[in-house]
């Protein structure tokens, strides 16, 4: 049933290809800067949908269906095409801030996978405040990430030659902090998922 909240599930997933579109070229400031304000409007899509399905009593099965597949769709597609534009690269470590988004991705795939099994045997799992902040501190950085891109109009060195000072490269260091902080959360909400799921399999 296409009700509203539905209807702005649905937008979320039709807008991807459009926010990766924007993203493509990493020296193009003004598609970085559009694109920081789409992704912006997603997220407030995001909040909306939901507040609204639970205001209007709207729940719906296709909408607790589809609420979780176009989060996981637009991270997704966002930490695959900021990694291949090398945005994902920064101070002391270089490249390993990519790990980061690995175990984001990593979860999201055990998690779906372990929600579709509870299902099947009709066990679910409520989101916690843990994951809800894990939840946060994820799309702050992605969003920190696209809006360095904006600013720098390329892959920002931390410290590094394409960022001379630390105030031109802060937005990008708030993006990756924030990236690796939703990893460890990833990664201690993920195992309480697995507890879960551990305990009904045989």
């Amino acid at each position: 049933m296409l009700t509203l909240p539905n209807i702005l599930t649905l937008s979320r997933i039709v807008t991807v290809p459009f926010l990766v579109a924007l993203l493509w070229w990493p020296g193009w400031q003004l598609g970085y800067l559009l694109g920081f304000g789409l992704y912006c409007l997603m997220g407030i899509t995001d909040y909306f949908d939901g507040y609204l399905a639970r205001a209007q009593g709207a729940v719906s099965k296709l909408g607790a269906f589809l609420d979780p597949i176009a989060d996981k769709i637009m991270v997704a597609a966002v930490i695959l095409i900021l990694t291949a534009q090398g945005f994902l690269r920064g101070p002391y470590v270089g490249d390993l801030h990519v790990v980061a988004g690995l175990v984001i991705l990593i979860r999201e795939i055990t998690v779906s996978g372990l929600r579709e099994f509870l299902g099947g045997i009709q066990v679910s799992v409520p989101v916690t405040k843990l994951a809800k902040w894990k939840t946060t501190f994820q799309l702050i950085a992605l969003g920190a990430l696209i809006l360095g891109g904006a600013v720098h109009g390329q892959p920002c060195q931390a410290l590094g030659p394409t960022c001379a000072t630390f105030a031109e490269s802060w937005v990008h260091v708030v993006g990756l902090a924030s990236l690796w902080i939703a990893a460890v959360l990833t990664m201690i909400t993920g195992w309480d998922y697995l507890r879960v799921g551990l305990k009904h399999m045989d």
